[in-house]
């Protein structure tokens, strides 16, 4: 057991030490993000599994608060509607979930943030190069290669590890950084 919990901190470690390296790029994104807000557009998340978890947890984080006082920011999780997915799902088969939702719901003045530790999810896949088409800046946090959605994403944060859990602990990192800035830019001063 100790020896799995020292593997786990030194991955964790390692990952962390990958995070701190692409500052840059952290920053670059956390800017898309205050812009599309100032710019009256929404941030629009979508994963499967803990990616979906990801999406909730960043959308309920704008629209709610994550440290400072400030005004709700549009923010939406195409992951929370199980009357939407299931009835998508059904009809029209569970790689439709996110692009019929983008093609109803997102608007250029948007941004589509996909989350993907694989980075080949076909409805994340299919979805955000949907967005592309419409002229919607598009987003990715993914993992291991990056995968299909790397070249199909204006930006994106690429974890390039293969330990799934590494990466979605990397994301969430990265997500509450982004809030950080969010908050700083949005704040109400006191």
């Amino acid at each position: 057991m100790q020896s799995i919990f020292k593997m786990s901190v030194k991955k964790h470690r390692e990952a962390l030490d990958y995070v701190e390296s692409i500052e840059v790029s952290i920053i670059e994104i956390a800017t898309l993000f205050v812009n599309t807000l100032n710019n009256r557009g929404k941030i629009i998340f979508m994963g499967n599994g803990g990616s979906a978890a990801d999406s909730q947890h960043l959308a309920a984080e704008f629209v709610g608060r994550f440290k400072k006082e400030r005004n709700p920011l549009a923010a939406i999780a195409l992951t929370t509607d199980t009357s939407i997915i299931t009835a998508i799902g059904n009809d029209y088969g569970y790689d439709q979930i996110f692009i019929r939702q983008i093609q109803a719901l997102a608007q250029p003045a948007d941004l589509v943030v996909a989350i993907s530790t694989s980075g080949n999810s076909s409805n994340v896949v299919t979805a955000a190069r949907k967005a592309r088409e419409m002229g919607i800046k598009t987003v990715g946090f993914l993992g291991k290669d990056g995968g299909k959605l790397k070249n199909l994403v204006d930006c994106q944060l690429t974890i390039p590890f293969s330990d799934t859990a590494r990466v979605q602990e990397m994301h969430a990192l990265i997500g509450h950084i982004i809030c950080d800035i969010i908050d700083e830019h949005f704040a109400i001063p006191k």
